[in-house]
């Protein structure tokens, strides 16, 4: 059975934002802004995604 993924793009910069955040996105992988990565949808994601939802856009990928 394959793994659902999620694709996570920064659309926001963490400047001006607690340290959680930028500590957070650091932990996804993602290094700058319009940098995406893909991500195996999981409880653990999803919960960091929840902290950074204001910064990030999700897609679902094939």
């Amino acid at each position: 059975m394959a793994e659902k993924k999620i694709k996570i793009t920064q659309i926001k910069s963490s400047i001006g934002y607690r340290l959680k955040a930028s500590a957070t996105l650091e932990a996804l992988g993602i290094k700058k802004m319009n940098h995406s990565v893909v991500k195996v949808d999981n409880p653990a994601i999803r919960g960091m995604i929840n902290t950074v939802a204001h910064l990030v856009k999700i897609e679902e990928v094939s």
